[in-house]
């Protein structure tokens, strides 16, 4: 088994069963309601688990200054930047997602790691994002338990559910998002999944 093999089984099983859980927590207010209200609590709670995920990973490239983009947590020169570790996001993004649709990678023989500027890291994540948001806004139970049928880039022929790809990327959008925290850190800019909350507004008592 390649490296990237184990890579992905090993992650597949970490946040699958993190996904059965998650649904699990979304079952019982299910069963309160009539069937067709939440006929989809996986795919529904993967969305939701995405979108929140997303919206972390670009708020927090959007706030880490460029002069930033370059740094380090140590020495070793094996340890991506944080511009680097945005573009392993939108890599990734465009592979699983790429698979999930049952399309070519539109990004395929592109190294979105060694971009230069912030812009430019910025767009990739953009799109990257913006490739996946289509395949997790079509996705539903059913079609999340469908095979497919996956061409890798080196030829290999491999099947794999829809709902394992897509659960896989968003287990390493997070897995990423944690290492960008301690960049963040170590410049005293609070991550945004960190950021204060509003007040919520209280109720009023009801008469």
């Amino acid at each position: 088994m390649s490296n990237l093999a184990a890579y992905k089984e090993t992650i597949v099983n970490k946040f699958f069963g993190l996904a059965l859980l998650g649904s699990l927590f979304a079952i019982p207010a299910a069963a309160q309601q009539p069937p067709a209200n939440n006929p989809n609590p996986l795919s529904t709670w993967l969305r939701g688990a995405y979108m929140g995920n997303r919206n972390n990973i670009v708020r927090s490239a959007e706030k880490m200054p460029e002069e930033n983009y370059g740094l380090r947590p140590g020495p070793q020169e094996e340890v991506r930047t944080f511009g680097q570790q945005l573009g392993h996001i939108a890599d990734y993004n465009f592979l699983w997602c790429s698979q999930a649709k049952g399309e070519k990678n539109p990004n395929a023989g592109t190294n979105l790691e060694k971009l230069n500027t912030k812009a430019e890291f910025m767009k990739a994540l953009n799109d990257a994002f913006a490739y996946c948001d289509g395949v997790y806004n079509s996705l539903t139970d059913a079609s999340g338990m469908e095979v497919v049928d996956i061409t890798q880039e080196s030829g290999r022929q491999t099947r794999n559910l829809r709902m394992a790809l897509l659960i896989l990327n968003y287990g390493h959008n997070n897995e990423i998002y944690g290492n960008m925290v301690t960049y963040m850190r170590m410049k005293s800019i609070v991550p945004t999944s960190s950021e204060p909350r509003p007040p919520q507004p209280q109720q009023q008592q009801q008469r």
